[in-house]
């Protein structure tokens, strides 16, 4: 069938060109509309819900709002994991789903089963759903600063929510704008609990007159003079003497009027936050996060915010700017420029091969038109396909440059063969018609074998698509691009370059004896492969000794689960001391950041302690964010490496109660919401009780502490934020006639404050709060001596009516599928991830002891390389399985497909030697390496058995068979040689490359280069060696 296509290929030559040109120029617009990102998008499906519960604690909102909601929400179809984050007045329940999960049905099942929790919530709870963003959303983030020193936080923030956040919400693919940092102004009510005894005044009088005194309405229009006038009651509350003049309903012999301002103090102030922002130590400022919506344009997306930003600038008020503090874009455009540049450096290095092998212009060409185009399908491809072009897809192809050309490299060595042989017959050149019927003849001698070649490299790919989770989701696009790259090259081979060398391949060709550089390599091969082909079996021997060599540097190597990538941003994570107050913690990120902004390396510092206002970032207050952007490395110190750099960071930072951790932003975010955990490793313990999980948890620190492989091992404590207990007796509250309930509303809002309405001014909001005096509710005495107004208006101590005690609790609770959870935090030196779990598991088993309905369990990375391990071993046997058929396919020999599955353990000998001299962890990339590796290796063999075929086919007598292989192995030296060198070149690149994505692409290239020494050696001594052992001359002759 194949020479059927090549043959009519051949007979259709223009309109094959033409398809070929249409499928590049479709492929160059798509060049224009593809998405652009720096890596691929590796967190989870999922939908958050955040839900506000003012006022409550963590075990009440724990109790009350995130334990049902998880219960309830574990049920949607879909569902693998519910984790759940209890915090001071809010909920937050992250539902995750399958990958294959569209995200919006999986949002449309969410609001579904968030109908029915309306039963299960108490009154006053309404739960919301996130953005529609991916874990990766926070692409672009500034801070808004004021030089001038007019205007404080509070009008910062103003400006930032009701200005900037609603023009930027509008620009296409911005999900969310979150605001952090600043505060958010409101009008205090602060009531004289004494004052509003002698009225007999009750706090919900109060706050029922500062409710119906606050509203507008229309009054339908009136028609005056033939002009109508629409009417309107304006009574929106605006500023403090609006407030003062509030009539409360109190009833007195004078009958004077008692007002607000005769029982309360009016004055503007911040409502509590739970998020700060600052930059670059110098002091507090206001900060937006931009949430790109999930499947968006990162880069497209950027660019017009940061359009818009620039047309917003000018209606700032003089002396505030916008400065921009984390910049995805300058990641995104570093990395894809980096590849495409070794994309191209690759292309110039096999044109350089192919000029230099075989002294040919135009036959170079000829090979080198398959690259741009193979490249151009691929984004035609890719774009069809909503495949984002980043490090990993436009890696594909690049791991694949050397490989797109050998099908075009045999087929034109194989006519400049068969060109040779012609004028060395005929004595002169062929003309158009004999050159036609060349490349015709050359083409379908190689084609088919070549074609099922390039096949089996793609289907190598296999174990790579049965990936799953982030290692699915990073390496799919490779190999999806490189597996598109190889088919379109499959496609070209059999259609476009046979035609192109009916057409080109003219001229003078210099015969393979008079090309020095082939003369050089079968001078040097002959002699070889001669003494091979007379000691086979000592030749059989010695390929058995180097692969069991491999034992060595497979014992040397470490595990990890991917490697880490150099964004070009770090961010400074520190554990902070539990319990830390907002005063402590903005002083202590302005600390910090000052410290690191002192780094000459460092061009901005942006610190973020606490939450953003967005359902995307659970943090609680203990937790430190800074973003530090770096200056491009030819502006560092000489020789100062990354870690360099963090180490002399973490000596600078050394204050007691933190502990440091430095890490990539996008990464973190990834594996925060992917794992739950901040750091690559983790201890999970589950079980009943927090207290009791703590004190395991603080069990397994200190056996973690033992370890010289252990950096850092920190327990997120929740047991530890300060509490001051309240118990009503309910004997007194009955003698003075009060009920629990009514007790409970007098105290949140006494104490808490209320929330009881907005002062709306345009486009502002503002919250109004009620409570009472500050000298009232500023120490655990002056609680003591809290005036309660009983029902009767006379008002009592609260000591009289409640015990007050100091205590601790939970200052954070946190859960999976509804299940209490603490992780320990584990930083790991000198050995892998899969190294310290070997050392360690071992001694928590021998020294940390559980209780019944508990349990312990690694997370993190560990989890990914277990489930790598375990779809490997299900999907590398059927992988061989179907490789071994298409090589009898292509083959027709079970004998001869065995040769080649036999000769791959000597290219993975060469990859694990390479990858030990390069001093590489074995990762997923690594195995992504060996796979690309196995494929090419097959593909050397295939060609090799078809010289050899060929040869033996023309061989007069049995007794020639050794001549035969020799003649087959040796007159066709110089393809093999191209392709190896085509091959390595292309990889040298990527594996001597610094760049951006360098950390990934470094794993996936040394095996293949390692493998690209041993893989001809076993093509071009163990295929003729094995081919003499295994085949007789008689069925050499008949399967040819």
């Amino acid at each position: 069938m194949l020479k059927r296509i090549i043959q009519f290929s051949m007979h259709n030559a223009l309109m094959v060109v033409l398809v070929a040109l249409l499928l590049a120029a479709v492929g160059l617009q798509s060049l224009q509309k593809i998405n652009i990102d720096a890596i691929p998008d590796l967190s989870d499906v999922q939908v958050i819900v955040k839900t506000q519960y003012p006022g409550q604690s963590p075990e009440q909102v724990e109790q009350q709002v995130t334990y049902p909601l998880s219960g309830l929400l574990m049920s949607v179809p879909g569902v693998t994991a519910v984790r759940g984050y209890s915090f001071y007045s809010d909920s937050y329940v992250y539902v995750i789903f399958d990958d294959d999960t569209d995200m919006y049905w999986a949002r449309a099942r969410v609001m579904e089963y968030l109908s029915q929790a309306k039963q299960i919530l108490p009154d006053s709870v309404s739960s919301n759903i996130g953005p529609d963003a991916s874990g990766v959303g926070w692409i672009y983030q500034y801070a808004l600063t004021d030089t001038s020193g007019t205007y404080d936080l509070a009008q910062l923030k103003s400006l930032q929510d009701f200005y900037l956040k609603p023009e930027l919400q509008s620009v296409a693919g911005v999900s969310e704008i979150a605001s952090v940092g600043g505060m958010i102004n409101s009008f205090q009510v602060e009531l004289d609990p004494l004052k509003l005894a002698r009225y007999k005044l009750t706090t919900a009088e109060v706050v029922s007159a500062i409710q119906t005194h606050n509203g507008e309405i229309g009054a339908g229009v009136m028609e005056q003079a033939e002009t109508e006038f629409m009417l309107r009651v304006r009574g929106y509350l605006s500023d403090i003497g609006d407030f003062e003049k509030i009539p409360l309903p109190v009833k007195n012999q004078a009958n004077i009027a008692v007002t607000l301002k005769d029982v309360a103090i009016i004055h503007r102030g911040p409502v509590m936050r739970r998020g700060i922002a600052e930059l670059d130590g110098k002091g507090e400022v206001v900060g937006g996060i931009v949430v790109m919506r999930s499947g968006e344009n990162a880069q497209q997306v950027i660019q017009q915010v940061k359009a818009k930003i620039e047309q917003l600038s000018a209606g700032l008020p003089q002396g505030v700017s916008i400065k921009s503090v984390y910049d995805r874009s300058q990641f995104i455009q570093a990395s894809v420029d980096h590849l495409w540049h070794k994309l191209l450096l690759e292309m110039a290095l096999v044109a350089g091969v192919l000029l230099i092998f075989l002294l040919h212009v135009r036959s170079a060409i000829v090979a080198l038109i398959i690259l741009p185009l193979s490249l151009l399908m691929s984004l035609l491809l890719m774009q069809q396909l909503s495949i984002t072009a980043n490090i990993m897809s436009l890696g594909g192809i690049a791991i694949a440059i050397g490989a797109l050309v050998d099908a075009a490299i045999v087929m034109i060595e194989n006519m400049h063969k068969h060109v040779e042989e012609f004028v060395h017959q005929h004595q002169q050149q062929p003309d158009a018609t004999q050159r036609w019927q060349l490349a015709t003849i050359s083409a379908q001698q190689v084609g088919p074998a070549l074609f099922w070649s390039l096949i089996i490299i793609t289907v190598s790919f296999f174990p790579v698509f049965a990936l799953h989770g982030q290692e699915g989701k990073l390496f799919t696009p490779l190999a999806l691009t490189k597996s598109f790259a190889m088919a379109a090259s499959a496609l070209l081979a059999i259609t476009l370059i046979p035609v192109l060398m009916g057409w080109w391949v003219k001229g003078k060709i210099i015969s393979e004896k008079a090309n020095p550089i082939s003369r050089v390599c079968i001078f040097l091969y002959r002699p070889l492969l001669k003494q091979a082909l007379r000691f086979p079996k000592l030749i059989v021997l010695l390929a058995l000794l180097i692969v069991a060599s491999a034992w060595y540097p497979l014992k040397q190597l470490g595990y990890e689960f991917m490697p880490r990538i150099d964004e070009g941003t770090l961010m400074y994570m520190p554990t902070t001391q539990p319990g830390i107050s907002v005063g402590k913690a903005a002083q202590l990120l302005q600390q910090t950041d000052r410290i690191i902004k002192t780094l000459p390396e460092v061009e901005s510092v942006f610190g973020k302690i606490g939450r953003a206002d967005t359902a995307t970032d659970p943090a609680p207050l203990t937790m430190v964010e800074t973003t530090i952007n770096l200056k491009p490395k030819s502006e560092w110190r000489e020789g100062l490496t990354l870690d360099d750099l963090i180490a002399e960071l973490d000596a600078k930072i050394q204050i007691p109660g933190l502990t440091n951790a430095w890490v990539q932003p996008i990464k973190t975010r990834i594996d925060m919401l992917s794992t739950g955990i901040k750091t690559p490793l983790a201890m999970s313990l589950s079980g009943d009780d927090p207290q009791q999980l703590e004190q395991i948890a603080t069990q397994v620190e200190s056996v973690l502490k033992t370890l010289p492989t252990t950096a850092s091992v920190v327990t997120q404590r929740s047991a530890q934020g300060n509490y001051i207990d309240i118990q009503p007796r309910l004997s007194e509250l009955g003698q003075y006639g009060m009920t629990l309930q009514q007790f409970n509303q007098l105290l949140q809002t006494a104490v808490g404050g209320s929330a009881i309405g907005e002062v709306i001014k345009g486009k502002e909001r503002y919250p109004i709060n009620v409570r009472f005096l500050r000298d009232y509710r500023d120490s655990v005495e002056s609680l003591k001596e809290l005036p309660i107004i009983t029902p009767a208006g006379a008002y009592i101590p609260l000591q009289k009516l409640a015990d007050i005690n100091i205590a601790t609790g939970p200052a954070m609770l946190k859960s999976e599928n509804a299940r209490p959870i603490t992780r320990v935090l584990i930083e790991t030196k000198d050995v892998s991830v899969g190294e310290y779990i070997q050392q360690a598991a071992p001694l928590l088993a021998q020294k940390v002891s559980l209780p019944a309905r508990y349990s312990l369990s690694w997370s993190g990375a560990y989890q990914s390389i277990e489930r790598v391990n375990k779809r490997m071993q299900q999907i590398i046997p059927v992988t061989l399985v179907i490789v071994l058929l298409l090589l009898f396919i292509c083959l027709q020999s079970w004998r001869q497909s065995l040769m080649v599955l036999l000769t791959l353990p000597l290219a993975v000998t060469g990859s694990l030697w390479m990858m030990w001299y390069w001093q590489l962890h074995f990762s997923v990339a690594a195995a992504v390496g060996m796979i690309a590796l196995a494929g090419v290796a097959a593909e050397f063999g295939v060609v090799m058995l078809v010289y050899l075929n060929q040869a033996c086919q023309s061989m007069a007598s049995p007794s020639q068979f050794t001549q035969a292989i020799i003649a087959g192995a040796v007159q066709r030296i110089r393809p093999k040689v191209m392709t190896v060198a085509t091959i390595v070149l292309s990889l040298l690149p990527v594996l001597m490359q610094q760049g951006v994505g360098y950390e990934v692409m470094q794993p996936i290239a040394a095996p293949m280069i390692g493998g690209m020494i041993l893989a001809p050696l076993a093509s071009l001594f163990v295929i003729p060696v094995l081919y003499k052992l295994m085949l007789k001359p008689k069925d050499a002759k008949s399967k040819s």
